[in-house]
């Protein structure tokens, strides 16, 4: 609890007890002394709600709940209702009390992710370590992060080993182990060893800089319901102040009775105060974006919420997000010439000139293929590499010229005999790719790499479906055949292959121009797919820590690469909108009821009350089940 908020509790109870003095005193002794001290206890409770209208009134913004506040306990006190009108002050302070409660439990959320800022970063200097601003660390410098301390910058380990809670940035409680060679990423915490790390980025651009910045300007995107609620309220209040009015002016001069027309008018008017819809309906979406803040789903504003809950078709990239995005080495077969001149060793020896052609490669597939090879590479042995637009690469090792790429490659370089065999490399592989090598003019064999399915992917992709998701379709650069065995694997209804980023963005078009199609989702890893992410109704960067395209392209940001976080996200965007729609619908039904009610003097100052204070209350305690 804020101290702000205790001070208030503190001035509602005192309003109180003065209050319960006055109802006493007014019944069992002297009426005037009674009435001070209703004007003493009114004083208390409306001193805020008095200044506040006065200061709006000042600027020029009259018609807001605290001028209705204002009017109509002035007008309680004109009709001798003093009780009523410290009473609509007591329990509106006490709703406002409930409101400062459930706000700041809202923004705790929010908090947990500002609490991410790291507080300094320690570098060595001169054999000392020195504590300083993580803004003064420049890319490249060393720091040192020791157990129990938040990773200040990104950037990758050189020396130590440790276990990092990343719950901060990926929702995840397990602790992740990292080693040398390894990133690590701000927002995180040190839990076991001391590690050194080599700054990759620098603060501006560091993985808690651009969190920070998102949560920032997350509030500042408002939901269409967001937006309705403003619009609602500057033309709402001046209506039911005018109407009051007229009730007041019309019920006076036919019945002659002025005293009781003001009462109904001052009830009329303290009904209609907006506070439940005014309050409830931006809590709610700041409620949902904290909850989802919690499980490493960064929604970048509640305008994003609405588009979220409505999406019926998902279309995903393949490579990380549907597949790890880690390429392993299969299988190596040798051609038959290569076999004949390397009897017993063929394997070793495809592999091996394959790696040292790859060595200076920093493609996936060919750190896959290096990986395999696991030994020591002399690069004195390679000479001049060409890059084979398209195709693959020529590497000059020793005497001779080792090619590596795909069938197009080999049928620009291997002799015809050769060509022939390339047809039967195919031969029950329903997935991966193949890499074909060639040594001089004369095919030496291929290798099938593969890009394994994630564990969770099946699983994930039906939970969407049970999440409203329609339709799935995967779009990606790699073959048919590859395309067509992870869909098989994973339950995806539709693919595109053989695309380039333009080619994406063309396919996704015709799929949102495909009838019975509303809202398209695109998931990708946010690196290259930043053209496609833009163009869905709604992107959905996945597994983006780092990944400035990734912040700056999607309208929702998954801090991990796990896939049942897209229905999670579509979830929890499902059930605040929800809330956000039964608030409105409630308090406009209660308050139309009430006000129809007092009109004919049916509903008196308590129904007010309840109207206003315990339809708010009511609202906000809904508006907090967003933060589950």
């Amino acid at each position: 609890m804020t101290k702000k908020l205790k001070k208030k509790i503190i001035r509602v109870g005192i309003g109180a007890l003065l209050f319960i003095a006055a109802v006493i005193v007014s019944k069992v002794a002297n009426v005037y002394v009674g009435l001070a001290i209703f004007i003493a206890a009114y004083l208390v409770l409306a001193i805020d709600v008095l200044k506040n209208a006065a200061i709006n009134i000042s600027h020029g913004h009259i018609f807001d709940e605290n001028f209705l506040m204002m009017v109509a306990t002035f007008g309680a006190f004109f009709c001798k209702e003093y009780g009523e009108a410290v009473a609509v002050m007591l329990f509106y302070q006490v709703g406002e009390c409930f409101q400062t409660y459930a706000v700041n439990k809202s923004r705790k959320s929010i908090k947990s992710l500002m609490s991410i800022r790291p507080d300094f970063a320690r570098i060595e200097v001169d054999g000392e370590e020195k504590e300083v601003d993580p803004s003064e660390v420049n890319i490249g410098d060393i720091i040192i992060i020791k157990p129990g301390e938040r990773v200040p910058l990104d950037g990758n380990i050189i020396e130590g080993r440790s276990a990092m809670d990343t719950a901060a940035i990926t929702g995840e409680s397990l602790p992740k182990e990292v080693g040398p060679g390894e990133l690590v990423v701000s927002g995180w915490v040190n839990k076991s060893g001391v590690i050194k790390v080599s700054v990759t980025s620098n603060f501006s651009q560091s993985t808690v800089s651009k969190i920070l910045e998102l949560v920032e300007k997350a509030s500042e995107k408002k939901a269409k319901a967001e937006q309705f609620i403003t619009v609602f309220s500057r033309y709402y209040t001046p209506s039911v102040v005018g109407a009051a009015a007229l009730l007041f002016i019309a019920g006076a001069l036919i019945t002659g009775d002025t005293l009781t027309w003001m009462y109904r008018a001052m009830t009329f008017l303290l009904i209609s105060c907006p506070c439940a819809l005014v309050i409830s309906v931006p809590l709610s979406f700041f409620g949902g974006i904290g909850g989802a803040g919690k499980v490493g789903i960064l929604i970048k504003g509640g305008n994003y919420m609405d588009t979220l809950s409505k999406i019926d078709t998902l279309v995903l990239d393949k490579t990380g997000t549907v597949t790890k995005g880690n390429f392993a080495l299969k299988h190596i077969e040798p051609s038959k010439y290569f076999e004949d001149a390397h009897k017993g060793k063929a394997k070793e020896t495809l592999l091996k000139i394959t790696a040292i052609a790859e060595s200076y490669s920093t493609h996936p597939i060919a750190a896959s293929i290096v990986e395999a090879y696991a030994e020591k590479i002399d690069k004195k042995d390679v000479g001049e590499i060409t890059e084979i637009a398209g195709k693959g690469i020529c590497a000059e090792i020793g005497k001779d010229k080792v090619y590596v790429g795909n069938r197009k490659l080999m049928a620009d370089v291997i002799i015809p005999d050769d060509e022939k065999e390339t047809d039967t490399c195919l031969c029950g592989i329903d997935e991966g790719t193949i890499v074909y090598i060639a040594v001089n003019d004369r095919l030496a064999g291929h290798m099938h790499i593969v890009d394994e399915v994630k564990e969770n992917a099946a699983v994930s992709l039906a939970e969407c479906k049970k999440a409203g998701i329609r339709k799935i379709v995967m779009l990606t650069g790699d073959n048919e055949r590859t395309a067509n065995a992870v869909c098989k694997a994973v339950g995806i209804d539709e693919y595109r292959a053989n695309l380039t980023p333009m080619d994406k963005v063309k396919a996704l078009e015709e799929i949102m121009g495909e009838s019975g199609v509303n809202v398209v989702a695109f998931a990708g890893d946010g690196i290259n797919d930043a053209p496609v992410l833009t163009r869905a109704d709604i992107g959905i960067a996945m597994g983006a820590m780092g990944s400035d395209a990734a912040i700056e392209a999607a309208d929702v940001v998954i801090m991990t690469d796990d896939l049942s976080k897209i229905s999670k996200a579509k979830k929890i965007a499902a059930k605040t909108i929800r809330i956000v729609k039964e608030n409105i619908v409630f308090a406009l039904a209660i308050k139309l009821l009430v006000l129809v009610l007092a009109a004919f003097g049916i509903a008196h100052m308590g129904a007010a009350i309840f109207a206003d204070v315990g339809v708010a209350f009511l609202a906000i305690m809904n508006a907090l089940r967003a933060l589950k």
